[in-house]
């Protein structure tokens, strides 16, 4: 079994470490060369583990949330933060101190007022950046931000609502420029909720 798992992972390291998967495969197997092995292929009636699937799915996209809060907070990415994780009911609860440690949360303490909460999937995340950011020059990043956003979307609307360019222009630039008005929009709802969500200051 040991001989068998070394093969493909030797198979499967050869590109990356050329040489040594070349001296290690000879001494293991006694063949002329890795480099004409046949690929590692998947065992036949394999079905993977879908439920193992799906809780990586499930923390990939917490973490990429938190991140994405976390940077549109101006939070610098070392920067730890109060947060209270609602995991309770899910399948990552069991990696709350993985996730604490990935996203630099710190745990609330008993003057824990959270400032935003997030909702991911069945997870929810709330979050205290009083003190942690300057206020006043969030709020002006967030309002240039979401000027350029309106720009964009009134550029975009105005081309397709332009009947000699929507008839002129080729297929594949139109669906770039509704995109674009589509991102657009996306923008300014993220941003307004986010200066929404800024606390008084």
């Amino acid at each position: 079994m040991l001989g068998h798992v070394l093969d493909a992972l030797l198979r499967l390291l050869h590109p990356l470490v050329p040489f040594v998967t070349e001296e290690l495969w000879r001494a293991l197997t006694g063949e002329p060369s890795v480099m004409i092995a046949s690929w590692p292929a998947v065992a036949d009636g394999y079905a993977g583990d879908r439920a193992a699937e799906e809780e990586i799915l499930a923390l990939q996209e917490l973490i990429t949330e938190v991140r994405r809060f976390r940077s549109d907070q101006g939070l610098k990415p070392g920067q730890r933060v109060a947060a209270r994780l609602g995991l309770a009911r899910t399948a990552l609860a069991a990696h709350e101190p993985a996730i604490r440690s990935l996203l630099r949360l710190d745990d609330p303490s008993e003057s824990f007022a959270p400032t935003a909460r997030l909702a991911v999937g069945e997870a929810t995340i709330e979050i205290d950046t009083a003190g942690a950011i300057d206020v006043a020059a969030e709020r002006r990043r967030l309002e240039k931000d979401l000027a350029a956003a309106r720009k964009e979307a009134a550029q975009a609307t105005a081309k397709l609502g332009n009947e000699q360019f929507m008839a002129k222009a080729p297929e594949d630039v139109v669906v770039k420029v509704r995109s674009r008005a589509a991102q657009a929009d996306a923008d300014i709802t993220r941003l307004s909720a986010q200066l929404a969500a800024l606390p008084a200051g």
